[in-house]
């Protein structure tokens, strides 16, 4: 496990080494969640960045990544623990195969318990990062059952008792595309940082950065493509992940520079709405890469 970094320019540098280039405000809201031992909640358009951040700061400073992928209905078996019914029946049976008897606290030992995300992260050790990812996709109750475990890394079993962290205390890192707004109690817990998408020049250098061998003329139209979409009415604007994904795709047809043929062939990498895709093709494509042209002239 390597050292947590010490300054805001340490942390910033460490996810560069990732080929992950934060804005100065994320880099600070990392380093402060790092050195407060408090988690870190994302909000933003999809695309943007927020799952990445986590991968690279597990990557950053050489601890496991725990990912909890939120949904509707998730609940507490698939979050946090579940008792191993079939190996307490198991036991059940031996014991009276024998002429014994198990009582409760024998059949709820540690033994028979199930960790799910959240106690894997407080049981692992080195301390992992955490991502609980796309929590406005999970139910309220969800996030009442989240507080203790955000608030003091612990958490209550009934039948076991509390469970805190082995160690240090995880690094939580929460993301939310805000289809719904989180609680203010969980919101309370946590430090907030808004991901926007990105201007072009951060654009162009993460696009760079994840694709050193990318022709510099293609990146530069790219980047200048998807900033017009971004400008448009559309129903789902494109982020940066598929500013990467449209970029790896060009890459793999050879693709040297913008032309409306192109374009309109693989548009459905970048866009994944048909009303959106039928909206940009054609004349609206084509004024698109004439402003872009202009824009390269200039």
């Amino acid at each position: 496990m390597t050292p947590s970094p010490t300054s805001i320019d340490a942390t910033a540098a460490a996810l560069q080494a990732q080929a992950y280039l934060p804005s100065r405000e994320l880099a600070t809201a990392a380093f402060l969640a790092l050195r407060l031992s408090r988690p870190l909640l994302l909000e933003g358009a999809p695309g943007t960045g927020k799952t990445a951040i986590a991968r690279a700061l597990a990557a950053a400073l050489q601890r496991p990544l725990i990912r909890l992928q939120c949904y509707e209905g998730l609940d507490l078996a698939s979050a946090a623990y579940e008792w191993n019914y079939a190996r307490q029946m198991i036991e059940i049976r031996v014991a009276q195969a024998g002429g014994a008897q198990r009582t409760a606290e024998e059949l709820f030992a540690r033994r028979f318990l199930i960790e799910r995300p959240l106690l894997q992260a407080l049981t692992s050790v080195p301390p992992p990062v955490l991502l609980i990812d796309e929590l406005d996709r999970a139910d309220a109750p969800f996030e009442a059952f989240l507080l203790e475990f955000l608030s003091d890394f612990q958490l209550t079993i009934p039948e076991l008792g509390t469970i805190t962290a082995a160690a240090a205390p995880p690094l939580v890192v929460l993301t939310s595309n805000r289809s719904r707004e989180i609680h203010d109690a969980v919101k309370r817990r946590c430090l907030y940082h808004w991901l926007d998408y990105p201007d072009a020049e951060r654009e162009l250098a993460v696009l760079r950065a994840r694709l050193p061998g990318i022709d510099a003329q293609l990146a530069a139209q790219v980047v200048a493509f998807v900033q017009g979409l971004r400008q448009l009415d559309l129903y789902k604007l494109p982020g940066l992940a598929e500013t990467l994904d449209w970029s790896r795709a060009l890459i793999e047809l050879n693709a040297v520079s913008l032309d409306p043929a192109t374009v309109q062939s693989t548009l459905g990498v970048l866009l994944k709405y048909q009303d959106d895709i039928a909206r940009v093709q054609g004349s609206e494509a084509a004024r698109l890469l004439a402003e872009m042209r202009q824009v390269a002239r200039g």
